[in-house]
């Protein structure tokens, strides 16, 4: 079972796609913060990493820039998510080591493809 770190401070956010994933057959682990979520990967090993842009304590910028510098987890594909949907706030997610970006509200469907992409995949698990 492909495994996702949903890092994501908006309970209702976390719970809403971590039931749509876990549906989907991936498995999901939660981090709250950035702090969090750099720890996690490190300990959990995701396949992909689902990283908000605006976390408290590290913000996802922060948290992506170090789990690209660290070697345990600089392979992890990261997809930033942002309710920011300008081009601006895609680069700087880019720039800061996110391997793809997609805005929020999530649009489940184009998450999933976008997930895939990230796995080189054509389905879960």
């Amino acid at each position: 079972m492909v495994k996702i770190l949903l890092v994501e401070d908006n309970e209702m956010n976390r719970d809403m796609l971590s039931r749509r994933l876990k549906r989907k057959g991936y498995e999901v682990v939660i981090a709250v913060d950035g702090e969090e979520g750099v720890s996690m990967a490190t300990s959990e090993s995701p396949a992909v990493i689902l990283l908000d842009m605006s976390l408290p304590v590290m913000d996802g910028w922060e948290a992506a820039r170090k789990l690209k510098a660290n070697p345990d987890t600089k392979d992890i594909p990261i997809l930033g998510l942002s309710a920011h949907a300008m081009t601006p706030d895609r680069d700087k997610a880019i720039a800061a080591g996110c391997d793809d970006y997609d805005t929020k509200p999530v649009d489940i469907k184009r998450l999933l493809e976008k997930i895939q992409d990230l796995l080189g995949t054509s389905d879960a698990g």
